[in-house]
């Protein structure tokens, strides 16, 4: 297949998930014509998706890990973990509300955010913990909000580059307090706890995002600037969840405690 019809396909294929997720389809695997048959494809698609999403969404201000463990590598069949987007308008300040009626189905996660001051723009640093540090403004809590469209999780083996291509379900993030003295934390030993209703369903620790929160950041840094699409000065990036996805239903209130940082509270 030429360059031309490649790039018709990619657009092709980001309009079949803008219209998945209008009229709220389950997650399925994209049409074989369209499927990605690479990373590079894969990402390629989510660059088109986030483009056209855009539109009613606001532009990317923002990055997102996810599947961060081996098990969900394993369980969707890559190597490594993945990224995703972030849009204007789906970016929000604590406390919020939502509406689970306005998903396929609603995932809560439960993450930290970082505010990045400086570009992360040298394809040859190979950025480590050490060096991303320098270049983060503030940190804190964030909740992300995605949309699984009720896939299932037995059959997501194979599924990893649609999953890439659909921006890892991403439908925005919740943002705590970001604390500019961040570095006074012991931040790879911060304890998560998250909440339903007042009983707490879930803990976690900081050290869990990758061995901690700026060797994720580290990951991320590099897997975008060797992508030709580095991190800027300006945007979020929140690090992958620190404890295990919910499906909030309408009425339930959300908590996340991060330690040394006010709640984050969501209203469904």
């Amino acid at each position: 297949m030429n360059s031309s019809n490649r790039f018709t396909n990619q657009r092709s294929a980001a309009r079949w998930l803008v219209d998945a997720y209008t009229r709220r389809a389950d997650f399925a695997p994209l049409p074989q014509k369209l499927a990605p048959r690479s990373l590079a494809e894969a990402y390629a698609i989510q660059a088109n998706y986030v483009h056209q999403k855009g539109v009613a969404c606001g532009p990317s201000v923002g990055r997102k890990i996810a599947l961060s463990s081996v098990a969900m590598q394993t369980m969707t069949g890559l190597p490594a973990p993945i990224s995703g987007r972030l849009h204007r308008n789906q970016v929000v300040g604590s406390p919020a509300g939502v509406r689970p009626s306005d998903y396929g189905r609603l995932i809560i996660e439960f993450e930290i955010a970082v505010l990045i001051d400086r570009d992360l723009a040298d394809v040859s640093a190979s950025y480590d913990a050490f060096t991303v540090a320098k270049a983060v403004a503030a940190l804190g809590p964030a909740l992300e909000l995605a949309d699984d469209r009720h896939a299932d999780y037995a059959k997501l083996a194979g599924q990893g580059l649609t999953l890439i291509a659909d921006n890892a379900w991403n439908q925005g993030a919740v943002l705590g307090t970001l604390r500019e003295d961040w570095s006074r934390l012991s931040i790879n030993e911060l304890a998560g706890e998250a909440f339903i209703n007042g009983v707490s369903v879930g803990k976690g620790q900081s050290a869990d995002l990758m061995q901690g929160p700026l060797h994720a950041l580290a990951w991320l840094a590099n897997q975008a600037a060797g992508m030709g699409d580095p991190l800027r000065a300006g945007e979020i990036a929140i690090l992958g969840s620190m404890i295990t996805s919910k499906f909030p239903r309408a009425g339930d209130r959300i908590e996340y405690r991060l330690e040394g940082f006010p709640p984050v509270v969501l209203q469904a």
